[in-house]
């Protein structure tokens, strides 16, 4: 460790967090609704922005607020398929459809902001497509093992409006301080989320509790780790060590859950970080 750049150190220890912050999900998951959990992320996000812009003393409405309202609506629309696909899928393959998110933000970044497409982001495509249909080893094909075809649906939904929000972030970035960005998840999130939470409401037990704040503090843990590293690294090599947030999903998925990472599964996780990889390096 004392050989590695304090960036590399620092990415790890933020795929080491939000790791963490999936094993919290899924503890929670196994009384609470996942829009209970996506609730309870949003409220302590809140406060903890609200307080990070009062201390820096920035208006939170920001100047373009319909495409903030936006990009609150597909975090909010993208947290909400994560929780759900990490509450009914084993941890190391909804962690991995995740990582589906840089393809489509290259993707949407193509169409919407016009930044230029490489021949290497058709290779990427393909790689993480194939990677996606081995980790959800659908039914025809492998009838016994296969993954629920609606969560599996749902994550890479989640990767998608993950991409969406990385787009509109990007496009807001020259105009709007960053703090108001990160202010309007939670801002749009928790009112969002309060309908579908209440209808299946589970009054949270002491452990339920002690997951929600692991959940909170886990999530607020990697982003601010992983902004600093980014700080520090070029991106392709940020992408790199995040990756290891795989690793952490599958081992914890060994440890707590007693969930298996059998060969198809870890071949398909190779070709979609492969995938992402690719783009990375190629933009």
């Amino acid at each position: 460790m004392r050989h590695l750049s304090p960036g590399v150190r620092l990415m790890m220890a933020s795929a080491l967090a939000f790791s963490l912050m999936t094993v919290f999900v899924k503890f929670a998951g196994q009384r609470l609704p996942s829009q209970e959990i996506v609730l309870a992320r949003a409220l302590l996000s809140l406060a903890m922005s609200y307080a990070l812009l009062r201390r820096a003393g920035v208006a939170p409405w920001g100047v373009h607020r319909g495409l903030l309202l936006l990009r609150g609506c597909f975090g909010f629309a993208g947290l909400s398929c994560v929780f759900y696909a990490i509450t009914h899928l084993p941890i190391a393959e909804a962690t991995v459809l995740q990582y589906l998110h840089p393809i489509f933000t290259a993707l949407l970044a193509a169409l919407f902001l016009g930044e230029r497409v490489r021949p290497a982001l058709a290779l990427s495509v393909m790689l993480s497509l194939t990677g996606v249909l081995l980790v959800a080893r659908p039914a025809p094909f492998f009838a016994e093992t296969a993954l629920d075809p609606l969560a599996v649906m749902i994550a890479v939904a989640g990767a998608f409006f993950s991409g969406c929000a990385y787009v509109t972030v990007r496009r807001l970035a020259a105009d709007e301080e960053p703090l108001v960005i990160v202010m309007y998840f939670p801002l749009v999130t928790v009112p969002a989320t309060l309908p579908g939470a209440l209808a299946s409401w589970v009054w949270p037990s002491p452990a339920d509790w002690a997951a929600l704040v692991g959940v909170g503090v886990f999530a607020q843990l990697g982003q601010v780790w992983l902004t600093r590293g980014m700080r520090h690294e070029p991106a392709g090599r940020a992408t790199a060590v995040s990756y290891l947030q795989v690793v952490f999903a599958a081992l914890w998925g060994v440890l707590f859950f007693g969930e298996g990472l059998g060969w198809i599964t870890a071949a398909g996780a190779g070709l979609v970080l492969a995938g992402t990889l690719t783009a990375a390096r190629a933009r």
